[in-house]
């Protein structure tokens, strides 16, 4: 069947794959490859109405809609038009066979009017729903909890510069809600109420996209290789999964602000299940035995890139330039010890993460990471992501986080075992990434090129003066 999927406004590149990775966590290996889209008449494609054909039945359309952040509604539609004398014929049209069982006596139901980039008085609404009389509604109304749902959904041309992606036609659109969005976790996830917290705490609506795309679930391992405070794990615990976190500060993973304020307190907080294990461990010297492979089902992280907060690996800068041999930790310092650490280029620490997640994914399973990258003058972003031949990149998702650059949420299936000769392959294509890419990888250049003062154009304006930008920035513009 194909649904009217109403999305709310927001991570517009988000949206589609998080409905795939749903369907595939539901629906089994494959089934996000069977998702079909395509965009009601006369609707730009940045509008949050999209129309989709998922495989199964409607209770996978509704396991979909309630587990995703970004869905505010699948509805079995039953009818659009550009005026309500349309919308009447087509609803009269829909067959009976599909309506009439959602119409009993024994039913209850309610009608909804949404309506998108307008707003219409309660008297409006009123009036719509009273024109509704062609649909032999036999029911009882329920204000508080109907069997069914009924949704009359409006559109119109509300003019442009309002940040909302222009509107070809005025469409109307009335269908019976499958399932809606949950999005009363993300009020009691929020960071602002937060016991323990760092400056890269990844924000709560980000982390769940993120478990969604790393399909957490009951039964499966989710590790993040650089935890900090374990936001990321505290969503994908919260799905049922059970978690593991390592970082390089044993500050941060052992001690946080105190007993009550730290990584173990977030979990306390919520009534989670805490992580098996939390290390210190550096991603550029894993600490896993040889021969230990494929045991976590996802691995899901932010990765330090330098724009907030720069990486570090073990060794200090006269350990690996030569000048200081390798030293050993006298037992007696071993509890407080820290090791010195030296700069840890993005290059490098991408290339570790994927050496890491070929090694110890399981087969199919997936890597979800952010990636930064620099925007053009004209909002331009052609970027070559980090390849590996153990991973395929199924969806690349951006967020634009200001005018010079942007995060990319990359995500991968593991789909070859990793083997000597694969590693390899993944060191040539890791030289040749470098040497494509050492310009803004390296330490601290994405730091300057983000927040180095504009270069002024010939008009003697900046070349990223806001007022240059359009202020809708959809990425099909």
């Amino acid at each position: 069947m194909w649904y009217l999927c109403a999305f709310y406004h927001r991570l517009l590149d988000y949206r589609r794959p998080e409905v795939e990775s749903l369907t595939e966590l539901f629906g089994g290996p494959g089934a996000g490859d069977t998702v079909e889209w395509r965009m009601p008449e006369n609707h730009h494609e940045d509008s949050p109405f999209h129309l989709v054909r998922l495989p199964g039945d409607e209770r996978l359309a509704a396991q979909v809609a309630n587990r995703s952040l970004l869905v505010k509604g699948l509805y079995e539609l039953w009818g659009q038009g550009t005026t309500y004398e349309e919308l009447e014929k087509s609803v009269r049209e829909y067959p009976d066979e599909r309506k009439l069982p959602y119409l009993t006596p024994e039913s209850t139901f309610k009608i909804f009017v949404e309506t998108f980039g307008k707003a219409i008085s309660s008297q409006e609404q009123n009036e719509i729903m009273n024109s509704l009389t062609y649909i032999p509604f036999m029911g009882r109304v329920n204000l508080k909890n109907p069997e069914n749902k009924f949704f009359v959904i409006e559109t119109d041309d509300y003019g442009s510069n309002n940040g909302l992606p222009p509107v070809m036609k005025r469409t109307i659109f009335f269908g019976r809600e499958v399932g809606a969005a949950d999005r009363h976790l993300l009020p009691i996830y929020q960071l602002k109420s937060r016991k323990y917290l760092g400056p890269t705490a990844m924000d709560a609506e980000m982390a769940f996209l993120m478990a969604n795309q790393g399909l957490a679930r009951p039964g499966k391992l989710v590790y993040d290789p650089f935890v900090g405070t374990g936001s990321i794990l505290v969503a994908a615990a919260h799905f049922g999964a059970m978690t593991m976190g390592a970082d390089i500060d044993i500050r941060v993973v052992r001690d946080g602000r105190g007993p009550d304020c730290n990584v173990w307190s977030n979990f306390e907080q919520y009534k989670l299940p805490a992580p098996l294990s939390l290390l210190r461990a550096d991603n550029n010297l894993p600490p896993w035995r040889p021969g230990l492979k494929e045991i976590f089902d996802a691995i899901i992280c932010d990765p330090p890139y330098g724009v907030r907060a720069g990486g570090r690996k073990s060794g200090g800068r006269k350990l690996l330039k030569g000048v200081k041999g390798p030293y050993t930790v006298p037992e007696e310092k071993r509890d407080n010890h820290i090791p010195s650490t030296a700069a840890y280029s993005l290059a490098e620490c991408v290339h570790d993460l994927l050496h890491l997640a070929a090694r110890m994914l399981v087969m199919g399973g997936r890597l979800v990471f952010f990636y930064p990258i620099l925007r053009g003058e004209d909002g331009s972003s052609n970027t070559q992501f980090p390849e590996h031949p153990c991973f395929k990149l199924i969806c690349s998702c951006e967020q634009i986080l200001s005018l010079r650059y942007s995060r990319v949420l990359l995500t991968m299936v593991k789909v070859a075992p990793y083997t000597e000769e694969i590693k390899k392959m993944a060191e040539e294509q890791h030289r040749d990434f470098r040497e494509n890419h050492q310009k803004w990888l390296d330490e601290g250049n994405l730091h300057s090129a983000v927040f180095s003062p504009a270069e002024s154009a010939a008009d003697g304006k900046s070349k990223f003066d806001r007022d240059s930008k359009p202020k809708y920035r959809g990425k099909y513009v």
